[in-house]
């Protein structure tokens, strides 16, 4: 008689679910955890703080409408991409207001 075929298995393969099903559950319906962390000094409120936590699959997060990182640089090729192509195009806009003014004071130099 062995002692190992009487220790539970580290691994979970019992019959409860396992940490990837559990992990699949959540992140297929999401979960939101909330709370208010409030500071108070003789009944007056010096700090709030609101904590939202929103924890769901990419694709649930989308059906419930909550998709910023798509608009973020930081996160998003495409984001960045538009970034830059507005970027450009205001920089552009100001290189031919300066060279405008530029033109206006060379012509007002030339009048006698």
């Amino acid at each position: 008689m062995t002692t190992a075929s009487r220790l539970p298995d580290p691994y979970g393969s019992g019959d409860g679910a396992n940490l990837a099903d559990i992990l699949e559950r959540v992140l297929d319906k999401g979960i939101v955890i909330a709370g208010d962390i409030r500071i108070n000094l003789l009944d007056i409120e010096l700090l709030t703080i609101k904590l939202r936590l929103i924890v769901a699959s990419v694709d649930k997060a989308k059906e419930m409408g909550i998709d910023w990182w798509e608009s973020d640089p930081s996160l998003s090729s495409g984001a960045r991409r538009d970034e830059l192509a507005r970027e450009n195009a205001e920089l552009r806009e100001r290189l031919a207001r300066l060279e405008q003014l530029e033109q206006g004071r060379v012509r007002e130099e030339e009048a006698p």
